[in-house]
Formats: structure tokens, C-alpha cells, sequence
């Protein structure tokens, strides 16, 4: 590797901040430098608050990401010889997808090597909702990392210490400067990790709408591109799916209660928007692997191990190759954790819901205690909402809206919350898919 050269931060700073690009090697030394921990906090907190005002020119965001990327380990997975294709999501309310897709992918022939992350918000993420499955550990090495996705197909676990550390100090720094909100800063941050995988190929679930942390079209463009000309640049393409998330996905939010709602897709079922965005990326994730001659072909295929019922046997062997309880599949009441009580709320005025707004639905289940305001704190796996309307639904006072499975933490708070998140009027404008544009 060539050496760097040595750089003066505030030099780099003042460039950046005039709104001139910075070169290769000034990028990858600044990089290197908070890796390193040899420049102050303060001095990288500023680099990222010129970046968030003046931006990076594509070929500094290349530079950048692959900086980061490279500040740690990336995996070797040369060994495996099917495709290896991940997806990430850029997170929403009851977005349990990659528990139903990464098995269902696995089974239609392309690896899926998933290292994922922990929710900080309202719901845990996909590592704690797998954790809600008695005995399944994401803390497994990289070596049986690699043997399962080499076997099964599938593996999902957790962001070890090696893996991009750059990412990890900028985005602390991020969270505490104002400077989350950056595409370029973000489009680094996921394209460092999941390029770190060692895949082939990336499809990109892109949330949009009052649920979502873009909540515009033009917004989750915007960072599609970005990830895509890092993605580019990396020889590694990237498939960009812009989905709706104005309300809940699927009728469960809570760790445990998700999980549920997974096996149910696993096995045929489910609602119909989690078993459709399971569905399309799939398909595209097939299509990026060579196994599917198009997108649709991909589809049907994926539909076809759901009903089959491959892709659950393929999760049945991936929980208890990680130490869970693999009769969470056949019977999941008897295996995952419950609440110990169980409120109804019901509506108050009669009409038609015409929104359900996610991010109020995702913060209730947060007062219940299924998700984290914290990174310390600990998420109870038993807790969380089920929701028994949808948009559309015709409503009278009484009727249930929702369930909330709680253990007597936060229950009035999530109640005035999830009422005010149903809205309720005289008619509704009622979407027939989840998919709002795909970006090759």
C-alpha cells in the first residue's frame, strides 16, 4: 500500500469547506487519521460538518467510501462459489424483511452473507429480533461466518470490531454534530460495511415516506445514486428499490411479534405487503446473482420456495446452526417470548382510517420498550403492536385498532400515540403496492 502523505487536518478542512474537492490521497489520509485516532474529535466533527454544506463530488465519494471500507477487515468469500448478494434497508417501522428474504434467497441458489446492525430508535433491529428466538447467537467468527454461508447459504450476524471501524467513529460523531442528515455521509456509512461482506452485488430497499428517514422521492434518489456510484466505482453493482413507508409494514411491531410474522411468509402466508417486498427483492437479488434471466423470473421463484416450503427449512437449519430453537418454525407460540398482558385500543369516532402514520406506531413500541433511546439499553423481546386496521378500513367507535402486547412499562404514552397515528376521515386513498420505483 503507498504511504500516505502527511496532511494537515485544518488544511483539508479549509479546502472542503470552500467548497474544493479533495484529492485521493487527502482523502484516504484524513480517513486514515480518524481510524487512527491521530486527529481530535474536533477536528473530524468539522471535516463532516463540511461535508454536510458542501457535499462530495462522486469521485471524492468513491475515495471516501473505499477509505473506510478499507480502515478494517474486509471478508474473503472467494471460496464460495455461488453469487453472493446482500440487502440492505435503510430502515422503517415493522420492517422485518431480511428475516423472511435471506432464506428464501438461500434457497434459490445465491448466498447471502448478512452482517447486520441493532436498532437505536423505535424497534430493535434484525440482530434483535433474531435474538428473540431463544439461544440464537449473531456473535459467531468470521470462520463459521463463512462455513455457513458456504453450507446453508445464509448467515446473519452481527458488526464485528473489525469491520469498517472508520464508520464507527464517524458515525458517533455524526449522531451528537447534526451532521446524520448528509447523503454522502450516509451512502459511506452503508457502502463501507456492506461492501466489507465481500459480495457480489447489492440490492437497496430505500424507505420513503413519514416512517422513513428520507421522506421524499427525490430524497431517496438522491441516496440511491450516491450508493450506487460508490457501488459503481467498487465494481460491485447496486439495485436500488424505493418503497413505501407512510405506514407499518405487515400488522406486527416488536421484536418477537415480527419474527412470528416472518415464519408466517416463510410458510405461505403473512400480509400481503411483507410477502410482496419479500417477494421483489428477492427477485432482484436473484436477477443480481445470475440464478434469475429477469427480475420477474426471480419473483417466481421466490414465491415458489415461500409456498414450497424451502425457505423455511432453510431457516429452521440457519436458527439451529446459531444456537436457536429451530421448532420456532413449526410452532413459534410455544418458543418465542409473550407479554404478560394485553391491551385493546379502540376507535373512538366512526369512518375510514385514511393514514396510519408509521413513525407514531414506531414510537409507541418504543415506550413499551422494543426499541432503544439508548445503545445501552435493553430491549424486551416480548413486547410491541399488533394492528388489527388498515388504511381503508371502515371504522366505528369500538372498534379494535390494535393490540398492544405489553409488560406494564410506558402503556399510556404508546395509547395516545397509536390513537393519534390512526386517522380517521371520510375516504381513503388506498395503495395497491409497496413498490414506488426501481432503480437499475
Amino acid at each position: 500500500m503507498a504511504t500516505l502523505p502527511q496532511i494537515l487536518p485544518q488544511a483539508l478542512i479549509r479546502k472542503k469547506r470552500n467548497g474544493e474537492a479533495l484529492s485521493p490521497d487527502e482523502l484516504r489520509a484524513f480517513v486514515a487519521g480518524v481510524t487512527d485516532a491521530s486527529i481530535p474529535d474536533y477536528q473530524v466533527s468539522a471535516m463532516l460538518m463540511a461535508i454536510y454544506f458542501r457535499g462530495l463530488q462522486d469521485e471524492e465519494l468513491a475515495v471516501w467510501a473505499d477509505a473506510m471500507l478499507h480502515s478494517g477487515d474486509v471478508l474473503d468469500l472467494s471460496s464460495i462459489s455461488r453469487a453472493k448478494v446482500d440487502k440492505h434497508s435503510t430502515g422503517g417501522v415493522g420492517d422485518k424483511i431480511s428475516l423472511p428474504l435471506a432464506p428464501a434467497v438461500a434457497a434459490c441458489g445465491v448466498a447471502v452473507p448478512m452482517v447486520s446492525g441493532r436498532g437505536l430508535g423505535h424497534t430493535g433491529g434484525t440482530l434483535d429480533k433474531l435474538e428473540s428466538i431463544p439461544g440464537f447467537s449473531v456473535n459467531l467468527d468470521i470462520e463459521r461466518f463463512t462455513e455457513l454461508v458456504d453450507t446453508l447459504g445464509v448467515c446473519l450476524i452481527g458488526q464485528t470490531a473489525k469491520i469498517a471501524p472508520a464508520d464507527k467513529r464517524l458515525y458517533a460523531l455524526r449522531d451528537v454534530t447534526a451532521t446524520v442528515e448528509s447523503v454522502p455521509l450516509i451512502a459511506s456509512s452503508i457502502m463501507s460495511k456492506k461492501l466489507a461482506e465481500g459480495i457480489d452485488a447489492l440490492v437497496l430497499d430505500c424507505k420513503v415516506g413519514h416512517g422513513a428517514f428520507m421522506k421524499t422521492i427525490e430524497e431517496a434518489r438522491e441516496l440511491a445514486k450516491a450508493i450506487q456510484t460508490i457501488g459503481r466505482a467498487a465494481g460491485k453493482p447496486v439495485t436500488a428499490v424505493l418503497t413505501d413507508m407512510n405506514a407499518p409494514i405487515g400488522t406486527m411491531v416488536g421484536n418477537a411479534l415480527e419474527v412470528a410474522e416472518s415464519i408466517a411468509v416463510l410458510k405461505g402466508s403473512g400480509p400481503a405487503d411483507t410477502r410482496e417486498l419479500t417477494v421483489v427483492l428477492g427477485g432482484e437479488m436473484l436477477y443480481a446473482g445470475n440464478v434469475a434471466s429477469s427480475p420477474e423470473a426471480g419473483q417466481k421463484q421466490i414465491e415458489a420456495v415461500l409456498d414450497n416450503g424451502k425457505a423455511a427449512e432453510v431457516f429452521a437449519k440457519l436458527i439451529e446452526a446459531q444456537g436457536g430453537d429451530p421448532n420456532v418454525v413449526e410452532s413459534p407460540d410455544s418458543v418465542l417470548p409473550k407479554s404478560r398482558a394485553k391491551y385493546d385500543l379502540v376507535a373512538k369516532e366512526s369512518g375510514v382510517i385514511s393514514r396510519i402514520e408509521a413513525q407514531e406506531i414506531g414510537v409507541a413500541g418504543l415506550w413499551l420498550g422494543a426499541g432503544r433511546k439508548r445503545t445501552k439499553d435493553e430491549i424486551d423481546p416480548a413486547v410491541g403492536i399488533e394492528l388489527h386496521c388498515n388504511v381503508g378500513d371502515k371504522v366505528d367507535p369500538g372498534t379494535v385498532l390494535a393490540t398492544l402486547h405489553h409488560n406494564e412499562r410506558g402503556l399510556s404514552e404508546a395509547q395516545d400515540l397509536i390513537l393519534n397515528a390512526f386517522v380517521v376521515g371520510e375516504s381513503a386513498d388506498v395503495p395497491t403496492t409497496r413498490i414506488l420505483e426501481i432503480l437499475r
